[in-house]
């Protein structure tokens, strides 16, 4: 009887051996957990006190006093991001990127200022060049958006944005990264988003390589203009396809499909999988479209360029408490004052942030030039180019046309190509993603190309 249990034993542990060689990683990672559970919401309401209280952040407002105005708001920032990269070691650069705006430059401009943005980069360990992002912005505005004297808090726009913004970094500064991350505070959103204009042509100047932004605007609120109360929903928003594609790929898609497998889109459907599989108890919402009808945030500079970019945002505005001057009118509390934003709620899009910027940080590089084939074929082809360094492989992703997520996968090991046997390629669309050895993944790759 012991012997055949020894045997059984043997038998166990060679199998679990081959197990850990032959298959990826893991499919959660304990780590991401405790990365959500350090996120404080007490540290997030300090810090959105403490930007709201500088009365107005208006872009063109005091910049010389350190009680009031954009300027001690900024500096407030910058002195945060510091004593964060004292407490690990200097392991943020932390820095002021500056562009001038004129009255050339639109309405919303009343006179010449500089459009400063406060910059922290976590340098990875592994691929220094390769930055995912997560940005808020500095700025708030009164009714009027060249007020730059009136009161305007902007607690919830976007303090709160600011505020998970920094709170992110205090936490995932305790940790390694293979990738950069930057935390961002942007400037000049309200008047024609100058500071992200300003610092995505930083970005390619300096021939960053970036994975995507994550653009926090108003991430505290959770009582809807509606009536709507929900604590637990919130907003991804993300374009279609990237402004800046060509001829070449407006007419492959036309044939192809790929009218929603934009670089943006899959940096959305990565939010959304992220945050079902560790936060389950959240209600990630899938907008398709750049931004909320007819409006804009920073994230679309990102885009204008070139780049992945999605905003996150709570799922029901008040708009009694945006670009409202502090008042009371027929009984209504107008103004975006401290007693509109829920900490608990930011505190939790801030874990959302943090453990998509986690994932991403910790990811190997997508695939590049995936192509596809299988034309009048019983079967589908996809075939890549291999990711330089010590990975696990690569899954291939698919789903219906008319599915929003991706719906199946398969792990395919670390090769350059494969065939998925019985799948039509008619009926789906596919992507492929790079696994790591420890199991987090890149984004998904959509086909850019065609091969028989």
């Amino acid at each position: 009887m012991i012997k055949i249990n020894l045997q059984y034993l043997y038998l166990l542990i060679a199998f679990s051996l081959f197990i850990s060689k032959s298959a990826p990683a893991q499919c959660t990672d304990p780590t991401m957990y405790d990365i959500i559970e350090k996120i404080s919401a007490d540290r997030i309401e300090h810090d959105v006190r403490k930007l709201a209280g500088f009365g107005t952040r208006n872009t063109f407002s005091d910049t010389i006093s350190e009680t009031r105005g954009i300027g001690a708001a900024r500096r407030l920032i910058k002195s945060q991001f510091d004593e964060i990269s004292d407490g690990c070691d200097d392991c943020l650069d932390v820095f002021y990127q500056k562009n001038l705006v004129t009255p050339e430059d639109g309405d919303r401009v009343p006179k010449k200022a500089l459009v400063v943005n406060v910059v922290a980069i976590q340098k990875g360990t592994k691929y220094p060049n390769r930055y995912i992002i997560m940005s808020g912005d500095i700025d708030s505005r009164a009714s009027d958006a060249t007020d730059y004297t009136s009161d305007a808090p902007g607690a919830n726009d976007n303090a709160s944005g600011m505020a998970g913004t920094i709170e992110a970094a205090r936490v995932l500064s305790n940790y390694k990264f293979e990738n950069s991350i930057v935390y961002l505070g942007l400037s000049g959103e309200e008047q024609g988003l100058f500071g992200g204009k300003g610092m995505a042509e930083y970005a390619k100047e300096h021939n960053w390589e970036i994975i995507g932004i994550l653009n926090n605007d108003m991430i505290g609120n959770i009582e809807g203009v509606d009536g709507v109360i929900d604590n637990r929903s919130f907003r991804i928003f993300s374009e279609p396809v990237p402004p800046n594609e060509t001829e070449r790929q407006r007419t492959m898609r036309r044939f192809y499909g790929g009218e929603v497998d934009g670089i943006s889109r899959q940096l959305a459907r990565y939010i959304y999988k992220t945050t079902e599989t560790y936060m389950p108890e959240m209600n990630p919402m899938m907008i398709y479209r750049l931004d909320r009808f007819g409006r804009g945030g920073h994230h679309r500079s990102f885009n204008d360029l070139g780049y992945a970019g999605v905003r996150i945002m709570e799922a029901h505005e008040n708009y009694n408490r945006q670009h409202q001057d502090v008042r009371v009118e027929n009984g209504i509390k107008y103004g975006d004052v401290v007693e509109g934003v829920n900490f608990d709620y930011a505190k939790k899009l801030t874990a959302v942030n943090a453990i998509n910027l986690a994932a991403l940080g910790w990811a190997p590089p997508a695939p590049e030039n995936v192509e596809i084939g299988g034309a009048v074929e019983p079967s589908v082809k996809l075939k890549w180019e291999p990711v330089q360094g010590d990975i696990a492989g690569y899954k291939i992703y698919w789903r219906d046309t008319t599915a929003p997520h991706w719906q199946y996968s398969r792990f395919v090991g670390d090769v350059t190509g494969f065939t998925l046997e019985g799948i039509v390629v008619d009926n789906y669309f596919f992507g492929v993603a790079t696994v790591g050895k420890d199991g987090h993944e890149s984004l998904v790759t959509f086909p850019s190309g065609v091969f028989r």
